[in-house]
């Protein structure tokens, strides 16, 4: 896929998920803003070191400010951006178990990053495409929990649906800006947040997951990278609206 002078946000790209598309997007030739609350400061520096472009900038995807904040910076490093990915979400730090006994403030907290936060992108990250009039795509991470289902993780699986629908609902406004809007469901995917969502249990949770799938294998960083770079190119012109399942065969629409 060639992206060469295009610019790209990508969203938790401080580690794991958003680490590995910032690093494959720059290796496309598009310039990369790594953003998120943790430092993106690695990031940037590994994309650089394999000869890439990026900006490491602060973000707070629940505060629509820190969203303004974050795309300004990116209009004066790189001067338009042509891609977002939503990929900022919280998973690792929630807390499992019954849905009567999830915690008020983390049910909120969690619709505020993942669904708001994805809103708020959204409306720091538009106008900007749609000033350069060549449109944009909007690629924003769900998961299969959220069309599957995830017991004991109410939460995030709800926040995960919420994407798709907020996914297909911006696909019909945008598409006469030929923004394109779509989303990627995964598996668990073997990242520091998945250890650290399943903790002890993670080892089981990964056999019992990838037992599954008719591809019998955990998902890694490096196997989402080529559906992020397609969505991102002229390859998917034609495809806004869709959630495209990256689940080694879990749900087959």
């Amino acid at each position: 896929m060639d992206l060469k002078g295009k610019v790209a946000v990508v969203t938790g790209a401080a580690r794991g998920l958003g680490r590995e598309y910032a690093r494959a997007l720059a290796a496309a030739g598009a310039a990369v803003v790594a953003a998120d609350k943790r430092s993106c400061g690695e990031t940037a520096a590994l994309v650089e070191t394999e000869g890439g472009r990026a900006l490491a900038a602060d973000l707070d995807v629940a505060d629509s400010k820190s969203a303004q904040a974050m795309a300004d910076a990116a209009v004066r490093a790189f001067g338009r951006i042509d891609v977002l990915v939503n990929n900022a979400a919280l998973y690792g730090s929630l807390h499992g178990g019954r849905f009567e006994a999830i915690d008020d403030a983390e049910w909120d907290a969690c619709m505020a990053v993942n669904v708001k936060g994805i809103w708020n992108c959204c409306k720091a990250v538009v106008p900007v495409m749609q000033k350069s009039g060549t449109g944009g795509s909007i690629i924003n991470i769900a998961s299969l929990a959220g069309v599957y289902g995830m017991p004991f993780a109410l939460h995030y699986a709800t926040s995960k649906a919420a994407v798709i629908g907020l996914t297909r609902s911006l696909a019909r406004e945008l598409g006469r800006d030929w923004i394109r809007v779509n989303a990627i469901a995964p598996s668990a995917v073997l990242t520091e947040g998945t250890e650290e969502f399943f903790g002890p249990k993670s080892e089981r949770a990964k056999q019992v997951i990838a037992a599954g799938q008719s591809l019998q294998k955990n998902l890694e960083t490096k196997d989402l990278a080529g559906t992020v770079l397609y969505l991102a190119s002229e390859a998917s012109r034609f495809v806004t609206g869709q959630t495209i399942m990256v689940d080694g065969g879990t749900v087959m629409l």
